[in-house]
């Protein structure tokens, strides 16, 4: 098992996030040595400045948190973040089209994003928001994104009506076996429900409170 604070992408996502909020973030990240940092594309360039020594990861939202947008925006989007320093993109699916049962838009909405992904050397972890889908639904989520050649599915933005729970985690592994990974997101706030998304399945936290919990884990 690795070490806890490699769990972690450091994440901070509001949409009042100041730069000096970001700064802090990264700051944050090189002393507790998280996997990566977490932020709206718009921060990309700024956390690259702040991290740019460091083997510490920058993950960016593409589409958030909705999903709810073009394949060309998203698209576009994702290049934008990409260009700027993204090492990973979390691209939030269209959830509208997979409850129409559009299989077919859903792949190539995230095939886009996997194909400008590859051109830059990263890798894609797709949000499928497991709290608006019914768990038929996070299936076919989680095999569509397989398919369509993303790294992770992940559970949440923690920007809807629910985060992860033990039980969406324990089924995503379960769909995606060993072939895919799992990031666990939204609403993980202390050591023991980190410890619980570990034991489910989860490879990956997406949390803000990343410092608090390495802390309370010693």
């Amino acid at each position: 098992m690795k070490p806890l604070n490699k769990y972690f992408d450091h994440t901070l996502l509001k949409p009042d996030a100041t730069k000096a909020q970001i700064t802090s973030l990264c700051e944050e990240a090189v002393k507790y040595d998280f996997y990566s940092v977490c932020v709206n594309s718009y921060r990309v360039k700024l956390a690259h400045e702040c991290l740019e020594n460091t083997d510490i990861k920058i993950a960016a939202v593409v589409g958030f948190p909705l999903g709810a947008m073009t394949i060309e925006s998203k698209t576009y989007e994702a290049i934008t973040a990409l260009r700027d320093g993204a090492n990973e993109i979390d691209m939030v699916i269209n959830i509208g089209a997979l409850k129409d049962k559009d299989y077919e838009f859903t792949e190539k909405d995230i095939c886009a994003i996997t194909s400008v992904a590859k051109d830059y050397n990263a890798i894609v972890k797709v949000i499928v928001e497991t709290c608006l889908l019914t768990d038929e639904e996070k299936v076919r989520a989680c095999i569509i994104s397989e398919k369509a050649g993303a790294a992770f599915v992940k559970t949440s933005t923690g920007f809807s009506t629910g985060g992860a729970t033990e039980a969406d985690v324990a089924l995503m592994r379960k769909t995606v076996g060993d072939r895919l990974q799992v990031k666990a997101s939204g609403g993980i706030r202390s050591y023991e429900t980190t410890k619980k998304m570990i034991e489910a399945g989860a490879d990956r936290i997406g949390a803000s409170a990343g410092a608090q919990i390495i802390k309370e884990s010693k």
